[in-house]
């Protein structure tokens, strides 16, 4: 505590680090999901909204239902992935409402036998928005803006 700092502007400012770790948290679970678990139900219900909306430059879904399954759809493209993020820079935006930036690398394996080489990687802006709902903090909306790419992703024929 500061001199003539309040004592409520102290326990306000570890609410809002508390909330602000909470929001990087589920990106960080989000991408750590896609790499080392299949993505479940379950797994949705713990990071998004009921509504919730996530977009690629390819594609896009809105709503739980189903958002495991578009998911599993996506990564069943590749051999591997790997999601490497930076730490989030969370903007709290009022009643139980937070925005979210953060840098993220892809690294994508092909399946043995693509045409293209083994690797597409692609360096990414993720941005969302959170909500803090009865069950603690989900994820809203989360989309991905591609700042760069090397490699080649897989053909349409090669899309599982």
């Amino acid at each position: 505590m500061h001199p003539g700092q309040a004592i409520g502007d102290d326990v306000r400012s570890q609410d809002e680090v508390r909330t602000r770790d909470d929001v990087r948290t589920l990106l960080d679970r989000y991408l750590i999901g896609l790499d080392d678990e299949q993505p479940t139900d379950a797994w949705a219900a713990r990071l998004f909204t009921r509504d919730a909306e996530v977009a690629f430059p390819m594609s896009a879904h809105r709503g739980l239902e189903g958002l495991a399954a578009y998911h599993r759809d996506a990564l069943a493209a590749f051999a591997a992935t790997q999601h490497l993020g930076s730490p989030a820079v969370v903007d709290l935006l009022g009643e139980g409402r937070a925005r979210l930036r953060a840098n993220l690398v892809s690294t994508h394996v092909h399946h043995p036998g693509a045409a293209a080489g083994p690797l597409f990687t692609a360096g990414t802006l993720a941005t969302g928005e959170a909500e803090l709902t009865d069950d603690g903090w989900r994820l809203s909306s989360l989309s991905f803006r591609v700042l760069w790419t090397d490699g080649a992703p897989p053909s349409a024929k090669e899309s599982r």
